[in-house]
């Protein structure tokens, strides 16, 4: 049975130190590894059972890195085990192979965003018109391909998405606030549309997906079997379906729990419908 995993990276895998909650004592706290260095400090981590347990998946499956991180960002971490030949960045703009991104799949990327949805300037005019400086800190733009603000949290009024998200959905653009950042992406834009050109050049049998925020609602959709951890933006809506299991466990617990169960389901067999 050949098998591909796609899993979200920040607060799926791999946690910063503000996101690892740590609920035991601190004798009891796991060994932790350092799997992402940031301006020469250590930024990621995961711990040492859940790095082992990827190394272990890596042999086995084809793993594939899922993220809305920017090529720049994704080069900065560093996985235990086998280089992913595949991995997807810019929530699922670029698909890189064997490090580069491939072209193929950037001209299928730029045709859909052309046809099927406002542009990048449009939406960004709007972002930077609409925010507040009171509580806007930083304002980007990943690969050319959508936008993200950087916000104090506590200062945000709380309807300030909804309206930006209704704004966006008429315009063939979401909207996903995780933690300080607020993505507006567009709808083509997809994790899932990626996950599936490697599952048709890999020949992959089943594909096994987790993810935590809305931005992964459709890998999670599009898998035969789907995890997310007990925080995040899926947890905090009570989204669910009927293929993707809800995790209790939180933080960096999650991650290796994930871990576990994709171990666990890439080496059991399918049942036929």
């Amino acid at each position: 049975m050949s098998t591909l995993v796609a899993s979200d990276l920040d607060r799926t895998l791999i946690y910063s130190a503000a996101a690892l909650d740590l609920a035991m004592p601190d004798a009891e706290a796991p060994r932790l590894l350092c799997v992402e260095v940031y301006e020469r400090r250590p930024l990621s981590y995961m711990t040492e059972t859940a790095a082992e347990l990827l190394a272990e998946l890596a042999d086995t499956t084809t793993f594939v890195p899922t993220t809305t991180r920017t090529r720049e960002q994704y080069g900065r971490i560093h996985l235990p085990g086998r280089a992913p030949r595949f991995a997807i960045c810019a929530n699922g703009g670029h698909l890189l192979v064997d490090g580069e991104s491939d072209r193929d799949w950037q001209r299928t990327v730029t045709a859909r965003l052309t046809a099927e949805c406002a542009t990048l300037d449009e939406v960004r005019a709007h972002l930077l018109h609409s925010a507040d400086p009171a509580w806007l800190l930083k304002e980007r733009v990943a690969e050319d391909l959508f936008a993200y603000l950087v916000v104090e949290r506590s200062l945000l009024p709380q309807t300030w998405v909804k309206e930006l998200a209704e704004w966006a959905e008429a315009r063939g653009w979401t909207v996903s606030l995780q933690g300080r950042k607020i993505y507006a992406v567009p709808k083509p834009l997809t994790k899932s549309a990626a996950v599936a050109e490697v599952a048709r050049r890999t020949g992959a049998e089943q594909t096994l997906a987790a993810g935590d925020s809305l931005l992964d609602a459709d890998l999670l959709l599009a898998a035969d079997r789907g995890w997310r951890p007990g925080h995040g933006e899926l947890a905090a809506a009570g989204w669910d379906a009927q293929h993707v299991t809800a995790l209790s466990e939180c933080g960096v617990a999650a991650g290796e729990e994930i871990l576990r169960a994709f171990t666990r389901a890439a080496a059991a067999p399918v049942r036929s419908c």
